[in-house]
């Protein structure tokens, strides 16, 4: 298998290699602009977990200034694609190494020019980029080239620094950039080395870039290497002087060294993280590629961290934190990386104050987590997220205060983790709080209408938003029926392992009292059942609406920006869903059903799926495995592992860009094959596999750890096994 991505850069195509080429390091992300590009292509470093808003604008993460900008100039031309057209260009992304490149050749007055380029976030320093760039002509010919950093930095709803301070300190460039009213501070420092023959004249640094002269001879190759530092002010309380000290030790390391410590720490996440499959290599390369992304913007630094909806690609969805890290990037992570997934949990309860405060707000009790979730748990959810595209007025939507099923799949996943690693120790920092807080704010929220003397949840939105406010959707009340589950198993188990802990948080919530609550909204909660057909009704009332499909409603729209959902949207009166809801509750809870009622149920809502969400594909995938029929799992899968190499989604609503990486596709794709394909679950006994291959495979393997030793899964058509390959060192792999 090829462990490259290609691609030119028709102007169609930049915002698309933009996500398709990022490079990161879970600290940050750089879009696969080319080194020439500015915010007019949307070139970008985006940060994880620091976040502006200007005025009345969204509030979203912070893209620092470019270190990379690199321009090369014969006379006033300057030789940038696309502006500029080329006699060829290509860029290749080495996934398994991180490192992206770019060749590109032109053709003037006679003279061929070739510039070639590679740059890398190291995965082993996240504060350190680096780049080789590299100018070969066929004739002698002077060009001059401008080598900064680029403070003019794109925003979608900036601009979000009130100063940008550069600055040349000898041959080392500083910019620091800070927010408005004295806030966050972004420095980058960038230092640059010139390798050229003697007749190379380097022309100098100024406050804006170092600019060279460069005299090339023909065939003769002059290459600037540039080592680049990113800081803020969340590392550090003076970052400029923190990203100037980072640039010296790196001056005393050759930069094939740090590309191969960055190498290396790509080696040891694809030792737990690489699948091969035989027969089929253009899916063994897309789930593979799924993973990069994934472990590009993956929290390494420990702590209490977790990943946007659109990872570190740009500031969509304000680069806020979704349902998305809990219920379809948490089993990657836990299956390989452990310790990311830790993070993921302890921001969740680092955040349970914010939760709190939210649910207080709207009249209930316990914890109601932000549906876009920022510092703090702070909701970035706006009550107009939508704007209609005929009056161009804002509409009234209602994700962040109906859809409540946020706060349990912060519960899933918890106790995913405790499943999955077995480490207690999560309860008392904080776990077993967050699952009896959550069962707090379900039952806050239950109704008992008099005439069926039943807890119902009414006023909701499932994950198909394109139903709002809706009574008893299925998946939401199963959710919350798990959530009381899990904090009467949590409670009891904080008991058990660790008395001392249960007693302080006793004292402070009297769990006895709210675990007899609990018990008896556990007892008389509704929860939708197949009918005498075997399908399950998504919510009430569901199956009296229009029966239609998505095609039908898509051939209604006067204009295809509208929005499909809402009190007025054109699916909102049909069955036509948005993703996957009904088969995602069967998805999680398939040991509570017959084969028949899957199969009957994926049957019946997908053709009236739009996949109107990057989520949705691969919980059909999912489902259609669980009832035996992985081929036709097998489109679904594809569609996942390919969110981002296939590209062309929807990249802008009106002049707003939404475009970027789709993190819980890649996550669904792992999930799918792991899952899915191989059938790996965890029990009492340890790890087991139940596989379903698809027809086109003639075996995979895949590796995973499970309590503190490396295993490899292997299926063939006669069957799987699992063999256990060494014993992990290190706390982050128990």
């Amino acid at each position: 298998m090829k462990w490259t991505l290609s691609g030119g850069c028709a102007p169609d195509d930049i915002a698309d290699n933009g996500n398709r080429f990022l490079i990161g390091n879970g600290y940050l992300g750089v879009r696969g602009t080319l080194e020439e590009h500015t915010k007019a292509e949307l070139a970008a470093v985006n940060l994880a977990g620091i976040y502006d808003r200007v005025g009345g604008g969204w509030r979203e993460p912070l893209n620092a200034p470019n270190p990379f900008y690199t321009c090369l100039r014969e006379g006033e031309v300057p030789l940038a694609v696309p502006k500029t057209a080329p006699l060829s260009h290509s860029q290749c992304l080495d996934f398994r190494s991180g490192v992206l490149r770019r060749q590109t050749q032109w053709k003037r007055g006679g003279a061929w020019i070739c510039i070639s380029a590679e740059r890398f976030a190291s995965l082993a320093d996240p504060h350190v980029l680096c780049m080789r760039y590299t100018v070969v002509s066929d004739s002698a010919l002077t060009l001059t080239l401008a080598a900064g950093i680029d403070g003019d930095v794109w925003d979608i709803h900036g601009p979000h620094y009130g100063s940008v301070r550069q600055e040349a300190h000898g041959d080392t460039l500083l910019c620091t950039a800070q927010v408005h009213d004295g806030g966050a501070a972004v420095a980058v420092a960038r230092k640059s080395f010139l390798s050229s023959p003697e007749e190379t004249i380097a022309a100098g640094a100024s406050a804006l870039s170092e600019g060279f002269a460069l005299s090339l001879r023909p065939g003769v190759p002059c290459r600037l290497t540039s080592l680049c530092a990113v800081y803020t002010s969340k590392d550090a309380p003076d970052p400029a002087a923190s990203a100037a000290q980072a640039l010296l030790p790196l001056m005393e390391t050759d930069y094939d060294a740090l590309l191969d410590r960055s190498r290396a720490a790509w080696e040891a996440v694809w030792e737990t993280s690489a699948v091969k499959i035989d027969g089929d290599e253009e899916a063994e390369r897309a789930v593979n590629y799924s993973v990069y992304q994934l472990n590009c913007i993956a929290p390494r630094r420990g702590g209490a961290l977790s990943i946007p909806a659109r990872g570190l690609s740009g500031q969509t969805y304000k680069g806020a934190v979704f349902w998305d890290s809990e219920m379809f990037l948490l089993d990657y992570f836990l299956a390989t990386q452990p310790a990311i997934a830790r993070s993921l949990i302890r921001y969740r309860i680092e955040t349970l104050p914010g939760a709190l405060e939210k649910a207080a707000s709207y009249g209930y009790e316990g914890a109601f987590y932000a549906w876009e979730s920022q510092e703090g748990g702070f909701d970035a959810c706006s009550d107009y997220n939508v704007t209609d595209v005929f009056t161009g007025r804002p509409v009234r939507t209602y994700f962040r205060d109906k859809q409540v099923h946020i706060s349990a799949a912060v519960v899933w996943a918890l106790m995913r983790y405790l499943d999955v690693t077995g480490d207690v120790s999560i309860l008392a920092e904080g776990g077993a709080r967050v699952a009896l807080e959550c069962a707090r704010f379900y039952r806050s929220r239950l109704v008992l209408p008099l005439n069926r003397g039943r807890y119902e949840l009414h006023d909701v939105i499932g994950p198909d938003e394109y139903h709002e406010r809706v009574n008893n959707n299925a998946y939401t009340n199963r959710m919350a029926k798990f959530t009381f589950e899990s904090a009467l198993y949590a409670a009891s188990l904080l008991r058990e392992r660790a008395p001392a802990a249960y007693a302080a948080l006793d004292r402070e919530m009297d769990i006895a009292s709210l675990a007899e609550q609990i018990r008896d909204a556990l007892s008389r909660l509704y929860v939708p059942q197949p009918g005498e057909n075997g399908l399950v009704e998504q919510f009430d009332g569901y199956f009296a609406l229009e029966d239609a499909v998505p095609d039908a409603v898509r051939a209604r729209l006067r204009d295809p920006r509208e929005y499909w959902g809402g009190g007025t949207g054109a699916a909102s009166d049909t069955q036509v869903i948005k993703q996957a809801d009904v088969v995602a509750m069967l998805e999680l809870f398939h040991g509570e059903y017959d084969e028949e009622t899957l199969r009957r149920n994926w049957r019946y809502y997908e053709p009236r799926t739009e996949h109107g969400s990057s989520l949705s594909a691969c919980m059909y995938a999912l489902l259609a495995c669980r009832f035996g029929e992985p081929d036709l799992a097998y489109p679904f899968f594809m569609k996942s592992a390919g969110a981002d190499i296939v590209g062309g989604g929807k990249q802008w609503a009106g002049l707003v860009y939404i475009g970027g990486t789709h993190p819980a596709a890649a996550g669904g794709a792992w999930k799918t094959l792991a899952q899915g394909f191989g059938g790996l679950t965890f029990g009492e006994e340890g790890p087991a596999l139940s596989p379903q291959l698809p027809s086109r495979w003639k075996g995979f393997s895949f590796r995973f750890v499970y309590r503190g030793a490396l295993y490899r899964a292997v299926i063939t058509r006669e069957g799987g096994r699992l063999e256990r390959i060494k014993e992990m060192e290190g706390k982050e792999n128990a």
